[in-house]
């Protein structure tokens, strides 16, 4: 097939179509409530002060913008490749629609290789000392065998992961819940603002970061060929996920600031950890750096899901060899771009940081 044929009708796809709407709700929630609000707290805080919320509910409001344009794509062209098939649409020029293709996958590897090394570096040594690289290679490999098993089990596992990572964000919300009722949480700090910052400018300044946290919801469209009913389920999973990762985020970075000085967050490494070390419940620390470990993982095993589907999807579209879309016949998984993306993986782990 040429790069502007006709569409593909659902029957043609060779890829297994398991992920009912509720699992696609959860692995949209699993996306965007990833590892970036265990660190994006404390830098949010020092761009707009105690306020922390407002610049989240800033970039929720702007990444609604950007969920309405997916979730008209996707159920316009339900098939893998997102983006790249979007781009590939609208202009029919192989070499654009590689270009946007490869930044994303890019993009995709990168950040699961840099959670490889974070899983298997201050967290992974609470409970057991061995080589970073060694141990981020590993654990690519696991992600990459779940990957192979199948999308069914893929999804079943950031399900399972998705609720530990929602527990983990629960007990920062009881925390602060705690707080309030002990009189220990400051909650006016909601409420205050950088000095010497206009009120518009720090939002939006903080907006800027804060919008990190929420990406990941525009993933799912690569796995289009592996959701039943796509034109009825993503609307509901792209809008419903993004808006129960909304709200949890809100209570969170509400807790965060009333617990903890804006000015302690901002200079921590770790401002939820900070939360629960100051908070009156007693949590032990080995427990959160296991629901981080979990966060990470999850991270990690969407993005290389999103990265090889967006391979499959090129291929498909003769935009890159034809060989990178063969479908292992017994597990109607991707195994050749599965292959190769974790093998970039594995480059990556073993020469940055």
């Amino acid at each position: 097939m040429q790069p502007g044929d006709a569409e593909r009708s659902s029957s043609d796809s060779t890829l297994r179509r398991v992920i009912g709407t509720r699992m696609l709700l959860l692995f949209v929630v699993g996306d965007v409530l990833g590892a970036g609000i265990y660190a994006l707290v404390g830098e949010v805080g020092a761009e707009v002060g105690g306020a922390i919320w407002t610049a989240f509910t800033a970039a929720l409001v702007l990444a609604l913008l950007t969920a309405f344009a997916y979730a008209e794509l996707v159920t316009k062209y339900p098939q893998a490749a997102g983006s790249a098939l979007y781009v590939d649409r609208a202009y029919g020029i192989p070499f654009l629609t590689f270009v946007v293709g490869f930044a994303v996958m890019a993009s995709g590897i990168a950040s699961a290789s840099t959670l490889a090394r974070a899983f298997a570096g201050d967290y992974l040594e609470q409970f057991v000392d061995v080589p970073l690289v060694a141990a981020a290679i590993g654990f690519i490999l696991v992600v990459a065998a779940v990957n192979l098993r199948g999308i069914a089990e893929s999804v079943r596992v950031n399900v399972a992961l998705t609720c530990v990572e929602v527990i983990g964000l629960l007990l920062i919300v009881a925390v602060g819940v705690a707080a309030l009722g002990d009189g220990s949480a400051d909650f006016s700090r909601n409420f205050e603002f950088k000095e010497g910052e206009g009120v518009v400018l720090a939002i939006l300044g903080g907006a800027s970061l804060a919008f990190y946290a929420l990406i990941g919801f525009e993933d799912s469209v690569n796995v289009a060929e592996e959701v039943r009913d796509p034109a009825r389920a993503f609307p509901r999973a792209l809008f419903g996920g993004l808006a129960i990762a909304g709200v949890i985020y809100l209570l969170v970075t509400m807790t965060a600031s009333m617990v903890v000085p804006t000015g302690t967050l901002s200079g921590s490494s770790g401002p939820l950890l900070e939360v629960v070390e100051r908070g009156p419940l007693d949590i032990p620390l080995k427990l959160f750096a296991f629901i981080a470990l979990l966060a990470v993982a999850n991270g990690a095993l969407i993005n290389m899901i999103m990265a090889s589907r967006l391979v499959y999807g090129m291929a498909r579209r003769d935009i890159i060899p034809a060989g990178f879309g063969s479908v292992l016949a017994s597990r109607r998984t991707p195994h050749v771009a599965i292959a190769f993306t974790t093998l970039i993986a594995a480059v990556l782990i073993s020469t940055g940081d």
